[in-house]
Order: structure tokens, then C-alpha cells, then sequence
């Protein structure tokens, strides 16, 4: 019997942190918004019951956006953009701070919606997941319009939703009808709707490769497809060359994965402005603390253990350090996560400013799989290990 032609659907939530924001604020749909302030820009309420909110207008510091909206995107204001550079583009866009406890939230929400619909999701992040459509009993369009309408009703947001025989396909068909979009890959679609675009929107192709790519007069996605494989392999090695030239013919096996054991769980920081080992132990104290909490909750959430601890730290100069330390036994326990992440504190020379700090835990066990947990430790201060 011929194989089954796989129905892979990407459903990527659209402007997914502003449009949560959008949901608290309403007042501001239609408008320019950028998601990526600290908590002083959190909206005042007046006596009246009028909500103030900050501008980018005059912007000063090293914050980078977060997300926006479509609006503030039209003004040439996009993700990891530095936000001195945003208040350049779109000076009146609205500033409103990050609130990842919200988003978590509705990200739950949605995958649930999606999941009482299509049950074989592999979950990509806060804001997408793909989901193996193949032996669903309905109609492809039909059902994606369930999945859209079944996510609308549970969290009041919009998706994307592009729908091909594999991922990579239906990730790149997931963003060309944006906002609110369905779009399924059909026989001859590669060569009208993907060649065309350009070879940055395939997915693993960065920066790097696609300024080699430009360099050697590969500009599009048809282009690659049409590129003698030797000149590919020159340039790019075998293995890469070999798989630039799949992705541009629109192959790709991967499974749907349902299920997959983190490697590792981090929380990390950066500072609105670098802060002095001696001058702000306080701050980086409160700051450290908070990150192992943080990490704690998460092993816990996640029903893990831990057993390699480790740092990662910016300096005002960009030079970016790691250490890490591997316990005797596994914990989920914040106090000898803080404890151990201190020792690799003191492996590094704090001799500059510090801009980002972080703690990583790995070397992950289900907690139900450990007999012993380390959660009995002598009582200690926590405090910034120096």
C-alpha cells in the first residue's frame, strides 16, 4: 500500500506577548505597542479611572524589545530590536513591561484548546507547536478552522495555522497570511509561494550562511534549489549543502515529537544598567536569590531533579562567562542550587561591572525516578557569593 501523505500543521500564535497585553489594555488595539520595558513603565491609573502609559519617546537605556504589534511593526519596530532604536522609529509607540506570568498563562490555555482538538502536539515554545494532523478523521481545512475557533474561544487571541506534508513547510506557510491566517501548502505551491521568498526564511539558515549564500548570488529559496551541488559543498561542506539543498526541494522527515526529556532549565537577567560586585551586592543578592527560586519552581512544576549547576555572567566589556558544578546526589532544592551556583561564583574574577547574570541547572532526572533528593542543608544567608 502507498504511504499515507503526512498533514503537519504550525500554529504559531500571532504578536503573542502584545496580543495578551492587548486583552488587559483594550484602549489600545489599532495602536503601536512595544512589549519590553522595566516595571517603571507599568500603566498609572488616575482618580478617574484613566490609564496613563509610557512612550518610547525619549528612551534611555539598553532594553531590546520584546515583541510589538503589528502597528508599531509597520513603524520598523521588530523583536530583539534595542529599544534606544525603537523610541528612534516610532517615538509615540506605547511602552508596556513584559509580564511572562500572563503570557505562561494563555499559553497553557491555548495548547490545552488545541490539544481537546488534535491531541499529537510537539510543543516548540510559549507561542508555537506543531501538530500532526495525519490520521485525524476530518477535512484539513475544516479542522484547522475547529483548531483557530477553539483557540480563539479559550484565550480571546488569534493564530496562524500553515499546513503541509512536513514542518518545515508549514513553518514558513505559518507566517505568509499573517495575522489570523490559514494557509495549506498544495501540489505546486513549493515552486509559487516558497521559491520566490527569500533563503532567511527558512528555518537554520542565519545570518552567517546567508550572507555566504548572497555571496556566491543565492538570494532566494528558488535560487538554492537551482545551485550546483558542488558549488554548495565548496562552500558549505557535505552535510550542510547536502541538507540547503533538501529544505529548498521541501524535504523534511522530522516526526511530530510528543514527548522530549529537557536538557536543562535557566533563569537570567539583564540589568538596566551594570551594577558593581561591592556597591550592589544588596541588588545582585536579591537578584541571585530570585533566579534559584525561580529555578526551584520550575524543577518542581516540571516534577525534575538536578544534579549540574552552573552560572553564566555578563561583564560591561560583553565578554560573557560560564562555570558549573556537578553535585553528588540530584536536588530541586533553591537553597543548594544558590549554594552551588556560589561556588562557581567564586571560580570567576568579578573584576568588571556585571550586565547579565543567569543560573542553569541540567543533568535533569524525573524526580520520581531519584530515591534520595538533597534537601537537607545547614541554615545559611543566602547572599551573592564572592
Amino acid at each position: 500500500m502507498p504511504a499515507v501523505e503526512r498533514r503537519i500543521a504550525h500554529l504559531d500564535m500571532d504578536a503573542f506577548y502584545a496580543s495578551v497585553e492587548l486583552l488587559r489594555y483594550p484602549e489600545l488595539r489599532g495602536l503601536p505597542v512595544v512589549i519590553g520595558g522595566g516595571r517603571d513603565t507599568q500603566p498609572r491609573t488616575l482618580a478617574d479611572g484613566t490609564r496613563v502609559f509610557s512612550r518610547l519617546q525619549g528612551y534611555v537605556g539598553r532594553g531590546v524589545v520584546t515583541t510589538s504589534t503589528y502597528e508599531a511593526r509597520a513603524l520598523g519596530v521588530f523583536s530583539a530590536m534595542g529599544m534606544m532604536k525603537a523610541a528612534q522609529l516610532a517615538p509615540q509607540a506605547i511602552l508596556l513591561p513584559v509580564d511572562f506570568t500572563a503570557y505562561r498563562h494563555h499559553s497553557r490555555l491555548f495548547k490545552a484548546a488545541v490539544a481537546a482538538v488534535a491531541p499529537c502536539i510537539e510543543d516548540r515554545g510559549i507561542d508555537e507547536i506543531y501538530i500532526d494532523l495525519t490520521d485525524h478523521p476530518d477535512d484539513t481545512r475544516q479542522l484547522a478552522l475547529q483548531i483557530k475557533a477553539a483557540v480563539t474561544q479559550a484565550t480571546g487571541l488569534s493564530c496562524s495555522i500553515g499546513i503541509s506534508p512536513n514542518k518545515l513547510l508549514s513553518k514558513i506557510a505559518s507566517e505568509l497570511d499573517k495575522p489570523d491566517g490559514l494557509t495549506i501548502i498544495e501540489p505546486g505551491d513549493l515552486q509559487k509561494r516558497i521559491w520566490p521568498m527569500p533563503v532567511a526564511k527558512v528555518n537554520g539558515i542565519g545570518p552567517k550562511a546567508n550572507a555566504k549564500l548572497a555571496a556566491i548570488g543565492i538570494h532566494s529559496i528558488a535560487d538554492l534549489a537551482q545551485a550546483a551541488p558542488d558549488l554548495l559543498q565548496a562552500h558549505f561542506g557535505l552535510s550542510y549543502a547536502s541538507w540547503l539543498l533538501e529544505v529548498a526541494h521541501g524535504i523534511d522527515d522530522r516526526p511530530v515529537v510528543t514527548f522530549s526529556e529537557p536538557k536543562s532549565i535557566s533563569r537570567e537577567t539583564t540589568f538596566e544598567r551594570d551594577l558593581h560586585v561591592q556597591r550592589d551586592r544588596a541588588a545582585l543578592s536579591e537578584v541571585f536569590v530570585q533566579l534559584c527560586t525561580q529555578l526551584e519552581a520550575d524543577l518542581q512544576r516540571k516534577a525534575y531533579v538536578a544534579r549540574t549547576i552552573g552560572i553564566k555572567l555578563r561583564f560591561d566589556n560583553f565578554r560573557t562567562v560560564t562555570r558549573d558544578l556537578t553535585l553528588p546526589v540530584h536536588t530541586a532544592d533553591a537553597a543548594v542550587i544558590h549554594r552551588a551556583a556560589g561556588q562557581c561564583l567564586k571560580r570567576v574574577s568579578l573584576d568588571h561591572k556585571i550586565r547579565l547574570l543567569g543560573v542553569r541547572v541540567s543533568s535533569l532526572l524525573p524526580s520520581a525516578d531519584v530515591s534520595t533528593i538533597d534537601t537537607v542543608q545547614e541554615p545559611r544567608q543566602l547572599s551573592f557569593y564572592i
